[in-house]
């Protein structure tokens, strides 16, 4: 693809599977109740058998206590079709340690739509960066696998789109969602869209944070150069191209659950711990 990063240069094809596939084991991992993964086929009661009724299904407990033929009635809860929103941006694939904000969304986008086809949710994905992609929820692994390999090739030009493709995404979806969104949130445009968002679909934040983002308070004055748009400009240690504290203070209003993902510490347990919150909180509910 021209202009583009081939491959991700931590990982090969196969280590990034095996990672992704490590991470979607960690995260489900005593989550069986949790909205965002399904919980599979419950059973409800017995009932006298019917003539159509599959021989499969009978209560042979029942039936052998009663004399008569009964047969299990299960239902299956509804699973929330899983969207993940993938952050594609230059400012996501600049990096100040090993690992970028962008290799780190990648895998972690990997783990959980593993995670949620293990527990029968669909999933899809769409590119909010320039690039077109957007993929319907399947629970296809093979697809999930198809769209994972594609996104490790990436450009250090690609503009954020997340607020645009919010909007152009939201009306086209017919029935109620799990939307998690991947990024750095560097596109003042957000914010609005994610808040609509909020109102019709379930939305989580998975923040990606890199080190100097944080490391240059107190620097003095600098030079500095824009990922996305290659604009210069003059900037102080203490100030912040995007003020995070305001972010999370609007995401919260909007009762919109998140997460902030450093590429220098671990995140495993802070994943696990907020779907497993999200899980106590709406068990039950559906």
């Amino acid at each position: 693809m021209d202009g583009y990063v081939e491959d991700l240069p931590l990982l090969d094809a196969r280590q990034f599977t095996i990672a992704v596939k490590k991470l979607a084991d960690a995260l489900a991992y005593g989550t069986d109740r949790s909205p965002y993964l399904g919980s599979g086929v419950e059973f409800v009661q017995s009932r006298p058998y019917q003539p159509g009724d599959s021989v499969r299904h009978i209560d042979w407990r029942v039936t052998a206590r009663t004399g008569k033929h009964f047969v299990k009635e299960f239902e299956v809860p509804k699973s929330l079709p899983c969207l993940l929103l993938v952050d594609t941006s230059a400012s996501m694939a600049v990096a100040s340690t090993r690992r970028s904000k962008y290799e780190t969304a990648l895998v972690v986008a990997g783990g959980l739509a593993f995670a949620c086809l293990d527990r029968v949710s669909p999933v899809g994905v769409v590119g909010v960066g320039e690039r077109a992609l957007r993929v319907r929820p399947s629970l296809s692994k093979t697809r999930v696998l198809e769209w994972l390999l594609r996104l490790r090739s990436y450009r250090y030009d690609e503009r954020t789109t997340l607020g645009l493709r919010l909007r152009e995404v939201i009306p086209s979806l017919p029935n109620r969602v799990l939307m998690i969104v991947l990024s750095d949130l560097h596109d003042p445009d957000a914010l609005p869209a994610l808040r609509r968002a909020s109102e019709v679909h379930d939305v989580v934040v998975v923040r990606f944070e890199d080190p100097a983002e944080t490391a240059l308070r107190g620097a003095g004055f600098f030079r500095a150069r824009e990922a996305e748009t290659g604009r210069e400009f003059v900037t102080h240690g203490r100030r912040r191209s995007v003020d995070f504290a305001a972010v999370d203070a609007e995401l919260r209003k909007s009762a919109i659950d998140r997460v902030v993902v450093r590429t220098d510490r671990p995140y495993v347990s802070d994943l696990r711990r907020l779907f497993a919150s999200r899980a106590h909180l709406l068990r039950g509910v559906r």
